[in-house]
């Protein structure tokens, strides 16, 4: 490319942005428009224009008497504020405003662009600028596209020996605002192009801009048309890193995010340039979420990330000043990230301490309450529909990942799925035949970022900040469930559920998600059955009815299971219906509640063997030499399945890793510390010992265990492992495989049965999907913290009573009085268990009715419905007399 060529290439849009009039010139004409390289200078030329717009509206021309009203300078005009006046401006070019030439005494900044305008124009015609232009282009910094941490310092200095800081402003609302811009910004340097560029700066100023400027054209004529590749500065400088795009790792961006910590911190600290940072934000988001929706941006330049990581570097995005507009339409903007966009940003995250993960959480999270506060949702509004919200749920998704990534990961230790599949109902065809097919046949829904990602939140033991940090109660609170349950369900893109981002909510509100889906399930089952006896003319039989003997309750509940589980395991997904032989209770789900109290009795009892009961620990673990077949083992999954399925409490006590297990993951060391501590603890010691192992302890790598009649066992841990000594060098081996023995080989058989009973029904529930172990054990066995002032807060009140009654006071005062084993008895009683539910018992409605007057009757109980049914007793002392003998001797059902 020869000069003149090249000075054409730099200066033709800023020809035909003026017409002689003064006025702009729309009629852009080039013999080759439908050059990429033509349409790029148009769109240069338009963008010139508006910012001229701009300037008039914000600036003015400087004329006194100006008498154009869309002039800051004209009498009478209204100010406006910036980001009003960048609407305005786009509205001016689309009509064809008038423009204004800047008056003689105006110093701002449209003078001082028209005078680079017309330097440029200049350079066309002489060839050459003169070193005195480019001084005044460079004071007025319009040849800066992008920023580097050396060119905003020297800005800074500049505008700080001036005391005027309004060129740095307009350059970063100028970089800012522009995708382009921020993605060439702030790129990572090898040092020998940072001594290249030095070396660039040579003595002959006229011949350094003459070869930069070769340097853009030639690179500008070789590039596609793309958002980045179309935005070299002016000063020529293409930044570093542009073609190493292939070459950076899963997890790296090719921004330097130390130097924009750096530079954020410098800045920040000024009102008027943080102002220009909100300013530029609102501006740049809406055409950042058009490039990712329609343009299909990330994928023709994955550098386009950049610009979210330095967005989001910026600490003050949880101020209120951006809540309301700016970082809503970033996170719609940042939602639109494509999904490989999404796992590389998360992969960076997950490098980021805790305190910058917690930072992030805590802007998106402010954003949530604020517009859920703001707003009053309800059935007919609700927090589904708002943009905003479901925006910053997905972008906290991306950092929840990043937390769970960046955590403490255990992915290698990953239970074996079960070899024989878990039988089909018989039923499958006659619900294909209508329309009935069961929904996620192939097992429970997987995130798509978890798939991408590779990872699963059951594989981190601990994260980077306490999941915890990532519920949002307010949110919780204000969630219609079942309308949010049947988004989940349905799966539509017009319509998001936050069940998807299940880390949003807390368990209460993700256990009222599960229950809609056990009972419409048990709905199902019940219609197929009724249109099943129809077709086939067989007995109707909606319901899982389990007829049991109190004396028998084991015998009998587990046969009629095991016919069940071996005929038609579709059945076990029915609504449970308990008849005890001899009563007249009829179930409402307070039969079952006592039903599932007897069979654990039984089923933990040690002297049946099944399971082992650690004193210390207060906790059951499975009987590696236990005598009952695996089919026992089976039924006891099964009932934990169903306990969960008809929204039961259980009284179990199993340790944590019995939980993780179920979800998929194999006992390691670390589960040792709650299931036996006193082996965990050795073992550490071991670990730690700084002597000789093989000489001081003398241990190999055989061990020994007593089977159920107290009989040593022995058991090699490699083959040959008794001639094997342990040693400094191979205890570590030694430790993984004695905790993979004791938690997962020596119970292998045990528990793949247990596993099996358990996915027989909860196999289609989205269980997996929404809950984390500890969330399993709080939904089996309820909260253990009894909270008796929150259930007083709760409690409601029929029959005559009310809050204020004398006996309803004497009742409170008296439970109050008791002690904790008389609270649970009186919770057994009242509910059917002795356990708190999944929030605790200021989740538990229970309603006190008056049965009578003053009476010697006991009061009495429906534990299906949480009712108490209270006599007017005349006064405490018979009040808490009847009530103790009511709750201490209570077994059994009637009818009242």
């Amino acid at each position: 490319m020869n000069s003149d060529e090249k000075e054409d290439c730099e200066c033709a849009p800023p020809q035909a942005e003026t017409s002689p009039a003064g006025g702009p010139d729309r009629e852009y004409e080039d013999p080759e428009i439908e050059n990429p390289e033509a349409s790029r200078m148009k769109r240069a030329a338009a963008k010139h224009l508006i910012e001229r717009y701009y300037h008039q509206l914000t600036e003015g021309c400087g004329n006194d008497s100006c008498s154009n009203p869309w002039c800051a300078s004209s009498i009478g005009f209204y100010r406006l504020d910036n980001n009003t006046a960048a609407v305005k401006a786009l509205e001016l070019y689309k009509f064809n405003a008038k423009l204004c030439d800047p008056h003689p005494s105006k110093k701002g900044t449209a003078s001082a662009y028209l005078e680079s305008s017309a330097q440029s124009n200049s350079a066309c015609s002489n060839t050459k600028m003169n070193h005195k232009d480019v001084n005044s282009v460079r004071e007025n910094f319009k040849d800066v596209n992008y920023l580097t941490e050396e060119k905003v310092y020297e800005i800074l200095g500049i505008c700080g020996e001036k005391e005027d800081y309004s060129p740095l402003i307009r350059v970063i609302g100028r970089v800012f605002s522009s995708a382009e811009g921020l993605v060439q910004s702030f790129r990572r340097s090898k040092p020998h192009t940072k001594e290249e560029l030095k070396s660039l700066q040579g003595k002959d100023e006229d011949k350094d801009e003459d070869e930069k400027e070769a340097a853009a054209c030639s690179a500008t004529a070789m590039e596609e048309d793309s958002p980045a590749s179309s935005s070299s500065s002016r000063l020529g400088e293409a930044p570093a890193g542009d073609n190493d795009v292939q070459r950076l790792a899963p997890d790296e961006v090719s921004v330097d995010i130390e130097a924009v910590r750096r530079v954020y911190e410098r800045l920040l600290s000024n009102d008027k340039i943080e102002a220009a940072f909100l300013n530029a934000l609102v501006y740049l988001s809406p055409n950042v979420e058009c490039d990712l929706t329609y343009h299909n941006v990330y994928s023709r330049d994955p550098n386009y990330l950049n610009l979210f990581v330095i967005v989001m570097e910026n600490k003050n995005l949880h101020s209120p000043e951006y809540l309301e507009i700016a970082l809503p339409q970033f996170c719609k903007a940042m939602s639109k990230l494509p999904l490989p966009a999404q796992a590389k940003l998360t992969r960076l995250w997950s490098h980021y301490s805790a305190d910058q993960i917690r930072r992030m959480v805590e802007t998106f999270q402010q954003l949530i309450t604020y517009k859920v506060i703001s707003n009053e949702f309800n059935s007919r509004n609700l927090v589904n529909d708002d943009d905003s919200v479901v925006a910053s749920t997905k972008c906290l998704k991306i950092v929840y990942y990043a937390n769970v990534l960046g955590g403490d990961l255990d992915m290698e230790h990953n239970e074996d799925e079960d070899e024989e599949p878990i039988p089909e109902s018989s039923e499958l065809t006659l619900q294909e035949l209508l329309g009935e097919e069961r929904r996620n046949k192939k097992g429970p829904r997987v995130d798509p970022l978890e798939t991408e990602l590779g990872i699963r939140t059951n594989d981190c033991r601990r994260p980077l900040i306490p999941f915890e940090e990532f519920v949002n109660e307010p949110l919780n609170e204000v969630l219609e469930m079942d309308k949010d349950y049947t988004f989940f369900k349905v799966e539509t893109e017009n319509k998001f559920s936050f069940m998807t981002c299940p880390f949003i909510l807390n368990a209460v509100t993700k256990n009222l998600g599960l229950y809609y889906d056990n009972r419409i399930r048990m709905y199902s089952e019940r219609r197929i059955t009724v249109l099943y006896s129809l077709v086939q003319g067989q007995q109707l039989n909606p319901y899982l009815r389990l007829k049991v003997r109190r004396d028998h309750i084991i015998d009998d509940a587990l046969v009629r299971l095991e016919m069940i589980a071996m005929e038609n395991p579709a059945d076990l997904k029915k609504q449970l219906y308990v008849e005890f032989e001899g009563e007249q209770g009829v179930d409402e789900g307070g039969v079952s509640k006592e039903f599932f109290q007897l069979v654990v009795e039984e089923i933990f009892n040690p002297d049946i063997g099944m399971f082992t009961y650690d004193e210390r620990t207060k906790l059951f673990w499975f009987n590696p030499s236990s005598l009952e077949n695996e089919g026992q083992y089976t039924l006891i999954g099964i009932v934990l399945g169903l306990a969960i399925y008809n929204n039961c409490i259980l009284d179990v006590h199993f340790p944590m890793v019995v939980y993780r297990k179920l979800m998929g993951k194999k006992g390691t060391l670390r589960d040792l510390a709650d299931s036996n501590p006193v082996l965990f603890q050795s073992l550490k010691e071991l670990l730690e010992y700084e002597g000789s192992v093989e000489d001081d302890m003398m241990i190999t790598f055989q061990i020994s265990q007593t089977d159920l009649f107290g009989n040593p066992l022995m058991y090699d841990l490699r083959e040959n492992g008794d001639k094997i000594p342990v040693t400094n060098e191979n205890r570590k081996e030694f430790v993984a495989q004695y905790a993979d023995y004791m938690l997962n080989k020596s119970v292998e058989k045990q528990f793949k049965a247990f596993r099996r009973g358990f996915h027989m029904v909860t196999n289609e529930s989205p269980l997996k999907y929404l809950f984390r172990p500890e969330e399993i054990e709080l939904l089996i066995c309820g909260s253990r913290n009894l909270d008796f002032l929150a259930l007083e807060e709760t409690t409601e009140y029929d029959g005559g009573y009310n809050r204020d009654s004398r006996i309803i006071k004497e009742f409170w005062e008296t439970l109050h009085s008791f002690g904790e084993d008389q609270k649970r008895l009186f919770l057994q009683f009242t509910t059917g268990t002795d356990r708190a539910p999944v929030g605790g018992l200021g989740k538990l409605k229970m309603i006190i009715a008056k049965n009578g007057p003053d009476t010697d009757r006991l009061p009495t109980s429906h534990t299906c419905f949480n009712v108490l049914l209270l006599p007017e007793y005349s006064n405490t002392e018979k009040l808490r007399e009847r009530l103790l003998k009511a709750i201490t001797y209570a077994k059994g059902f009637g009818m009242l």
